[in-house]
């Protein structure tokens, strides 16, 4: 009689999958709660420890850690010398291994979760058993999902068997399964004992979407999300209506959040090439939008645009006017989502806003490697701000450096920003040299420059920015400082009348 060995928290599936095991004439074994659970739903078991003669301890601890059920799960089949060891020993091999692990996932995502909850929840038999089977699975069938139960017995009662290449799929699951929990593991673990910069870092991703192509049609790409990641994320949106996201629209719609989660007041974000195009505030989402598409109305077409409030009729009215990919905001009014679903193709997402504040690690892939870093949480509250000018600037200006100052940190760099008090007027993105990209956004801005504001994401590494922010009318200008040729642009500026604000911080993006 064939073996297999049942032992699973979650127990999706499991009594009808072990009553066709039955059927198809395995022995089953068991231990603690899933052994309960079949016995209660009258499917014949027996006990590991009736298997092993040595009773659970440790509460539980220590149960299939024990040469009765390890060697019976290691055995190489075809090898006489196992064979005849494992016969020697009274151990009978184990067919189908079919384990699920304690679940530490759900377990720390408890708000009140304590150090010593977590580490209960550390699973070592069911992994143990795991890693066993798939290493043996040349001669045996192991299952950490319910998804595979019906593959397996399928191929079981039409085969008497389960072939070889799905043996080898369901132990790459194993592997990546409990990679994954440990990886969980070791995350919970380093944060725990508080260490920064580990000697080695594995993270884990969940399937979210397979994608139609990456940033191209040749290139293949899927989209990933993090368990019990941040909510305020694209890969945790709700999408409400529209056909579905692409590479290039994931990649948009994190840059629009991550603007738009910047500003307290009602704002509204447009976005192409994961570079703002226009960004707006005012008393409602529905004038915070009228100023962002006024700032750029070219660019925006084809666009996305985020909101950090509730998305009502008057703002719909607007948005129905363009053609956009994508609208992103907390909530949607019912008149909002009549207008806006009479596009079938625009994709409407909401997202939790309260979520917003959790700072993630950004990872960024290069050939054969990893970079980590902080997020660039910096604001011009945290700034020490100086300012070297003769003249200070007024309190509107002053209102439109700060909007200046977050949007440009967002911009691909070398980045100017050229804004009013509650709307930008012109940016220049991603140029090779600071006054190149302060060209594009001023020829932007054209006459709107006139008694407005610049903001660069870094200093000046000489005065030919000032000199062009002068030549088409700006009055005040916010950067970081610390070339050693700032007193150049502090003199042209005095010249020119224009005030300078220094943050002491720089905001390159690449």
């Amino acid at each position: 009689m064939k073996r297999a060995l049942i032992s699973v928290s979650d127990k999706t599936g499991v009594v009808d999958f072990s009553k066709a095991l039955v059927e198809l004439g395995f022995e089953l074994l068991s231990t603690g709660g899933t052994k309960k659970t079949l016995e209660e739903n009258g499917v014949p078991v027996t006990g590991v420890d009736e298997i092993t003669g040595f009773p659970e301890i440790l509460e539980g601890r220590v149960k299939t850690l024990h040469p009765m059920i390890h060697g019976g799960l290691l055995a190489k089949r075809d090898s006489n010398d196992h064979m005849k060891q494992l016969d020697e020993q009274g151990i009978k091999p184990i067919d189908v291994v079919c384990v699920n692990l304690y679940p530490f996932q759900q377990t720390i995502a408890k708000p009140e979760v304590t150090p010593e909850d977590a580490i209960e929840n550390i699973d070592i038999g069911g992994p143990s058993m795991l890693r066993a089977a798939a290493k043996n699975h040349e001669d045996l069938a192991v299952l950490v999902d319910a998804a595979d139960y019906e593959t397996v017995l399928f191929e079981l009662r039409e085969n008497g068997k389960v072939s070889k290449e799905t043996k080898r799929k369901l132990a790459a699951k194993v592997f990546r399964h409990t990679a994954a929990y440990d990886a969980q593991i070791a995350e919970y673990m380093t944060e725990l004992a508080c260490e920064e910069q580990p000697e080695r870092v594995t993270y884990t991703y969940e399937l979210k979407q397979q994608l139609r192509y990456g940033e191209n049609p040749h290139q293949k790409a899927a989209f990933y999300k993090k368990p019990l990641g941040s909510a305020f994320s694209i890969a945790n949106a709700e999408q409400l209506h529209g056909k579905e996201l692409s590479y290039n629209n994931i990649h948009d719609a994190d840059a629009a959040l991550q603007l738009v989660k910047d500003f307290d007041e009602p704002a509204a974000i447009a976005v192409k090439h994961m570079n703002p195009c226009g960004a707006g505030i005012g008393a409602s989402a529905s004038e915070a939008f009228k100023k962002a598409y006024e700032a750029d109305p070219t660019s925006i077409f084809g666009g996305i645009v985020a909101f950090n409030r509730e998305v009502d009729g008057d703002t719909a009215r607007q948005l129905h006017e363009i053609f956009l990919e994508i609208i992103i905001a907390p909530s949607f009014t019912e008149e909002a989502l009549e207008i806006l679903t009479n596009k079938k193709n625009i994709r409407l997402m909401t997202i939790p806003f309260d979520g917003a504040k959790k700072q993630e690690k950004m990872l960024t892939s290069v050939e054969g490697g990893l970079l980590v870093q902080d997020q660039d949480s910096f604001t011009y509250e945290d700034a020490q701000i100086t300012i070297p000018t003769k003249r200070k600037p007024t309190e509107e200006e002053l209102k439109a450096l700060k909007l200046a100052w977050k949007v440009v940190k967002h911009v691909k760099s070398n980045a100017i920003v050229v804004a009013g008090n509650d709307m930008t007027l012109g940016v220049g993105a991603g140029q090779m040299n600071r006054v190149g990209a302060a060209k594009i956004a001023l020829e932007q801005a054209g006459e709107r420059a006139k008694g407005a504001v610049l903001a660069s994401d870094a200093f000046f590494p000489m005065s030919d920015t000032v000199e062009a922010a002068a030549r088409a009318g700006i009055t005040a200008i916010i950067q970081p400082g610390g070339s050693i040729r700032d007193e150049e642009s502090i003199k042209a500026c005095d010249e020119h009348g224009i005030a300078m604000i220094f943050t002491g911080v720089r905001h390159f993006k690449h």
